[in-house]
């Protein structure tokens, strides 16, 4: 089996947005102001092409099975960027490409300048909260920027 992680291409946008949003139902999350909702999750191409953004994806066999990425938020304090559409398809979680994909946007983010990383969840989402508490992120008790996610009740921050 082979993976490949690299980054978003236009023609991946559709497939993308299936997976962000089949994961919402595999978990039963609630959808409302979450990403779920987020027009930009149909044109993460687009919004990825932002100064100082990556948006990386795995291909496991050549087949799209997930995402991770790095995203200068508004509102943010300054040298630090959000961890985001971090989503893994069903069939391929438990596989390490979640691993994989953090470690790629986390150097991204020490390579492009960042001093610390910022991210929103719930904890419906258990398993990359683990993930994110063995990368070493930290809990913060009110959200930072501007995301216009306020579906998320849980806020971490990591230090590069």
């Amino acid at each position: 089996m082979e993976t490949i992680i690299r980054k978003i291409q236009k023609s991946d946008n559709q497939k993308l947005a299936t997976i962000i949003r089949s994961c919402f139902h595999d978990f039963k999350v609630p959808t409302q102001g979450t990403v779920y909702e987020d027009s930009a999750t149909d044109h993460l191409y687009e919004l990825f092409s932002e100064e100082n953004s990556a948006l990386f994806v795995a291909e496991l066999d050549g087949e799209l099975c997930g995402c991770c990425g790095i995203y200068p938020t508004e509102g943010l304090p300054e040298k630090c960027a959000e961890l985001v559409k971090f989503y893994i398809a069903k069939d391929f979680r438990e596989k390490g490409l979640g691993k994989k994909l953090m470690e790629a946007s986390i150097a991204f983010a020490k390579k492009s300048g960042y001093e610390s990383i910022y991210i929103e969840s719930l904890p419906e989402f258990s398993t990359a909260v683990s993930i994110y508490e063995k990368q070493g992120f930290n809990y913060l008790e009110k959200p930072l920027g501007n995301s216009g996610h306020s579906g998320c009740n849980l806020w971490m921050l990591k230090s590069l």
